[in-house]
């Protein structure tokens, strides 16, 4: 997966709390490849396009503004009900690269974190606050840095985050779970070979 630093970038609001993986990414839309052509356009398809394929003008995303946006600033319980991972690819062939909200669905927040989208948390306050600034000034920039762990908001206010040290160590380097624990085949033999030596009754056969 690609590997998350920091990032400045146009950020959209998305008012509206509970938004759930079936508007990120209707349903009909899963059996499709995640690297077909086109992927981009199944993101939140139901609510940016008309029955016609036409644009619906007062979905944010399709405001001039906002239609370059790489960060997303969520209502509470972004991402919630089923747990499909392709929510997060839509996302992230859109170009999103990071999701700020009080709250995220539980799996949605973990199929950020395998596939190399920053998942932030702030207080429902904040977050209300940084998509007040954003329809104050559309196309405005947020920053996320995840080596110092802070979310810089239009106005240059700084809100410090919190993430797991294990899944920050995963997005820093671009690797999943298996890639990090490969890392450590070294020590793994070496505890392999002495635990045999020292434990010899319970080796498996």
């Amino acid at each position: 997966m690609r590997a998350f630093t920091r990032l400045t970038g146009v950020a959209a609001p998305i008012d509206l709390a509970n938004v759930d993986t079936d508007r990120v990414i209707p349903a009909r839309f899963l059996r499709k490849p995640q690297d077909s052509a086109g992927y981009e356009r199944y993101l939140f398809h139901d609510v940016r396009f008309a029955a016609d394929g036409s644009e619906r003008p007062e979905f944010v995303l399709n405001q001039a503004a906002y239609r370059g946006a790489t960060i997303l600033i969520a209502a509470e319980n972004f991402g919630c009900g089923s747990s499909r991972e392709a929510a997060v690819w839509a996302l992230m062939a859109y170009g999103v690269r990071c999701v700020i909200a009080p709250s995220l669905g539980d799996i949605f927040h973990q199929n950020c974190l395998k596939n190399g989208l920053l998942p932030v948390i702030l207080a429902a306050e904040v977050a209300a606050g940084l998509r007040g600034q954003l329809h104050a000034r559309p196309g405005a920039t947020i920053t996320a840095d995840l080596t110092t762990q802070t979310v810089t908001a239009p106005d240059g206010a700084g809100h410090r985050f919190e993430i797991d040290a294990f899944a920050r160590e995963m997005l820093l380097t671009g690797q999943d779970e298996i890639a990090l624990t490969l890392g450590y085949e070294p020590q793994i033999r070496e505890f392999e070979t002495r635990h045999a030596a020292e434990m010899p009754w319970v080796r498996l056969r």
